[in-house]
């Protein structure tokens, strides 16, 4: 087994364990931040934190395009060139922070602040933790060069560690919430705000310490600020079509229906990101290798990487997806005690929508791998913007408030299908191999494991047995069946190797 297969196994399954951790603290955390705000506060922070959110795009196109350099420049084994390029993204990204703080407080306040549906009573409050929501934003894109170089150089301990640490302190928010006499919306934000703060410290201790390229010095090539900037701005439009698709519709959502409504969609939203998390990090895990296989010229490889990337990323969504969206309701009632209407429905559909994209995401590290991203990002971004106008249509029509969640479930099939085309065009791989390769398997997997686990449902009496029975056999159809139907057999042979390793070593 080769020494990049460990490396990709050992960092997945730091990854994984730490998001079981992160996992459970969040679905307790947003339990208790839900409670002890009430649902109408709840929706608010939300839905005025998401203004702020809208200028993420900046900071994860900053963090994609860091990262692309960084592992780019590592694969080629050019360190002096890497220390250039991460003084030089440093330098970007504080002049992005400036920009950030300039429209926030001058666009993003007068939205706040005029069309915001917002209880006037509650409108002090709220833009207390917009003003909270900005900073944290600031350190967060000051962060990101951090945490990339990390992932560039593959130490996803450090990433986990720090993330618990981000957590654990997450979680000591709820009770300080508790026991504060005072606003709690505004003390959330205000905590939150503290926690990020702290994180940008101890990442920038940590890599400037142990990676030479992260001390910065001043540097500035005009060729090479032109060709990030290039790659930036591309990523940028695609990154701002995933908020429009995202947030926006949210605040859609708020100018039409009541904040109830905001919770229970952004109950979905917790859930959805929890639950991808596990994917993602085998994603995380991943993509170093698949943009070094690139700047190294190993074609062949960083394609073998995406197709079984993209099938192991599913099986991992699958594996929560499935027992998840079958026991929804009774998910809800345990960790909520009391979910908000729509709750239900909007969560099975945030579900089965980030199954759907699951499967993409090693084809976006390998189109992005190219730096040819202004076909990618313009296509599948126009893609985006229009999944916002038809949900707008779609209410405009009387449609209920989770239709927007069918109309992006429909969206997400169809730019599937179109990130595969145009990755086959960038980086010349067979659109029929990766068919029999990754798709097949896990539609293969995805039809027989769920037999079971519904025919169970709808024999068995509601109740915290089925609950567990379903729990159980949904993981243990979902891993036999990834197993038989998922795997080939030189995949499993690697299974193998790896679990004898682990053994001998324990």
């Amino acid at each position: 087994m080769s020494s990049n297969t460990q490396r990709i196994a050992r960092n997945t399954l730091m990854l994984y364990f730490r998001q079981i951790l992160i996992m459970l603290v969040s679905l307790y955390t947003v339990r208790v931040v839900l409670n002890t705000l009430g649902a109408e506060d709840y929706g608010i922070y939300n839905v005025v934190a998401g203004v702020v959110t809208m200028f993420g795009f900046l900071s994860g196109s900053m963090a994609s395009a860091s990262q692309r350099y960084f592992s780019f420049e590592i694969g080629r084994g050019d360190f002096e060139q890497l220390k250039k390029i991460f003084s030089l993204n440093l330098t970007i990204f504080m002049v992005i922070a400036l920009s950030v703080l300039v429209l926030s407080e001058t666009i993003g306040l007068w939205f706040v602040n005029n069309k915001m549906v917002i209880p006037p009573e509650r409108m002090d409050a709220a833009r207390w933790v917009y003003q909270f929501s900005i900073l944290s934003f600031l350190f967060t894109v000051l962060t990101t060069p951090y945490m990339a170089a990390i992932i560039a150089h593959e130490d996803m301990n450090i990433y986990a560690y720090v993330s618990i640490v981000e957590v654990i302190l997450k979680l000591g928010i709820v009770f300080i919430l508790r026991f504060i006499p005072t606003d709690k919306l505004q003390l959330y934000g205000f905590l939150l705000c503290i926690v990020t703060i702290i994180n940008t410290a101890v990442y920038r201790t940590i890599c400037t310490r142990k990676y030479q390229e992260c001390k910065f010095g001043f540097y500035w090539n005009k060729d090479l600020f032109r060709e990030i900037t290039g790659y930036i701005g591309w990523s940028l439009f695609g990154s701002l079509t995933t908020v429009v698709r995202n947030q926006a519709v949210t605040i859609l959502l708020n100018q039409i229906f009541n904040p109830v409504v905001i919770a229970a969609r952004s109950i979905a939203s917790q859930v959805n990101s929890a639950v991808s998390s596990f994917s993602n990090s085998f994603s995380t895990a991943l993509q170093p290798q698949i943009i070094k296989s690139y700047s190294a010229g190993q074609k062949t490889e960083m394609i073998r990487l995406v197709s079984r990337g993209s099938k192991s990323t599913y099986f991992l969504m699958y594996l929560f997806v499935l027992p998840l969206v079958i026991e929804m309701p009774a998910v809800l009632s345990i960790w909520l005690k009391r979910a908000p209407d729509y709750a239900v429905i909007f969560t099975r559909l945030a579900l089965i929508d980030v199954l759907v994209n699951s499967i993409s995401f090693p084809l976006m590290t390998a189109a992005r791998a190219t730096g040819k991203v202004k076909l990618y990002e313009s296509v599948l971004g126009s893609i985006q913007i229009a999944s916002f106008f038809i949900a707008w249509f779609v209410l405009i029509l009387g449609a209920p408030a989770y239709s927007v969640m069918v109309v992006t479930i429909g969206i997400s099939v169809v730019m599937f299908i179109i990130r595969l085309v145009i990755t086959r065009y960038l980086v010349g791989f067979s659109i029929r191999q990766f068919i029999f390769e990754a798709i097949f398997p896990a539609f293969m997997v995805t039809v027989v494991s769920a037999g079971l686990p519904i025919l169970l449902y709808m024999v068995l009496k509601e109740n915290i047995v089925r609950l567990c029975i379903i729990l159980a056999v949904s993981v243990f159809s979902v891993c036999g069946c990834m197993y038989t139907l998922g795997l080939n057999k030189a995949e499993r042979k690697r299974m193998h190797e790896i679990i004898m390793n682990r053994i001998k070593r324990t």
